[in-house]
């Protein structure tokens, strides 16, 4: 039960839930409202370049959208969102090798509705979920919230291992796999073809759903595309895809979408109405004429050679930055690196510490749904500019020092 509180004119007001006090906010946020000064290099938050943003080639769809079609613009819309929007991210994804039609998809306010839209029509109190370890922290907030039993599933440098996962299924019997397979966060791995083909097998033979998010597999500095799982004939009839536009134009358009199953994706629909009733017309609008008019896949290859400049400029710093015997990953694209610091190493004590030399990352307990692994930590290394990023490991070097 949580606490109530007394008011000047009369007795206490009633509890709020319990899932509140239980679940609890996003260490994220906490430390991004700490670190908010401009004077501060800031490796914790997931923050695209804003510098990078396509403001023009945004800004001209918005006025190419109002001025034409204002009352259209800014009218209610329907709950499954804007057919020219659906039927452009429909193209898009049947380009990248799932064929899939503008009735397959539902426009969420950004892919954080889509997965709580998901919470919402699958999952009963005491339910069970599998997720990563570490996991997408926003991703075991949702659950939480929902009351799931969440069961983390162990993973190597390469993510899920199909065998482990099996037996976890017949042991636990989860309703869904939830998984970022293409750079996750926080790990930045991903996952390789064979290993997503087996899960998908997993999952057709157990009667598993595959909720797969992918905001991030669009920035891809190197190597080969790996397909999706719902790509696979097996995850056809029980993979749910996300996608999202916060990473690839803007955060700040909310912009994200689900593909399922039909009956999956109508009860998200009736969930979506119960939540905001429909995304934004005028942003889903703007994104289409965006989408019509621009070359998305040329700004976002620019995008993503910035990020590999950044990335490599973090890889090139962490040897001296970090305290000797840590080791680290080197992610093929997205925005996430994650490092291990020695043996007794505890990065949620020591970030206090660090934040005073006007630097900050993000401790990796928060991201296990089990014992955590308190030496961890998550860097992003996009925000900044290499001569930033230069500057942002010497004072974390001082402060771990």
């Amino acid at each position: 039960m949580t606490s109530s509180e007394s008011t000047p004119s009369g007795p206490p007001q009633p509890a709020f839930a319990a899932r509140v006090a239980e679940v609890g906010g996003s260490p994220v946020r906490d430390i991004l409202a700490v670190t908010a000064r401009p004077e501060v290099v800031n490796f914790a938050g997931g923050l695209p370049a804003p510098g990078l943003f396509d403001s023009e080639g945004v800004a001209a769809a918005f006025h190419a959208v109002l001025t034409e079609a204002p009352q259209r613009a800014l009218q209610y819309s329907t709950t499954e969102g804007e057919p020219a929007l659906r039927s452009a991210l429909a193209d898009r994804t049947t380009e990248r090798g799932l064929a899939t039609g503008p009735d397959d998809l539902l426009v969420t306010t950004g892919s954080q509705q889509a997965l709580s839209l998901l919470v919402t029509a699958l999952l009963e109190p005491g339910d069970t979920v599998l997720v990563e370890n570490p996991c997408y922290l926003a991703a075991l907030q949702a659950f939480g919230f929902a009351g799931a039993r969440v069961v983390a599933v162990p993973c190597d440098e390469d993510g899920i291992d199909p065998d482990t996962l099996e037996e976890l299924v017949v042991r636990e019997r989860p309703k869904l796999l939830y998984t970022v397979p293409t750079f996750q966060n926080p790990t930045g791995r991903t996952l390789p073809a064979d290993r997503r083909a087996a899960i998908a097998g997993v999952a057709a033979r157990h009667g598993l759903w595959i909720v797969e998010d992918d905001p991030y597999g669009e920035l891809r500095f190197e190597g080969e595309r790996v397909p999706w799982i719902a790509s696979y004939e097996d995850a056809y009839d029980r993979a749910v895809l996300l996608g999202s536009f916060s990473k690839v134009v803007a955060p700040g358009l909310r912009l994200g979408w689900l593909r399922a199953p039909a009956a999956l994706r109508r009860a998200c629909a009736i969930a979506k109405q119960a939540a905001d009733l429909h995304t934004p017309t005028v942003n889903q609008l703007a994104a289409a004429r965006y989408l019509a008019d621009r070359d998305l896949d040329a700004h976002v290859a620019r995008v993503a050679a910035a990020y590999r400049e950044r990335r490599d400029a973090m890889l090139a710093g962490l040897a001296d930055a970090l305290p000797e015997g840590s080791v680290w990953n080197r992610p093929e694209g997205g925005m996430f690196l994650w490092a291990r610091l020695p043996e007794g190493y505890d990065t949620t004590a020591l970030l206090p510490r660090v934040v005073e030399q006007d630097v900050a990352y993000v401790p990796g307990a928060p991201f296990h749904a089990d014992a955590p692994d308190r030496s961890t930590l998550r860097l992003c290394f996009v925000t900044h500019t290499p001569a930033e990023i230069e500057e942002g490991l010497r004072r974390l070097g001082k402060g771990l020092s």
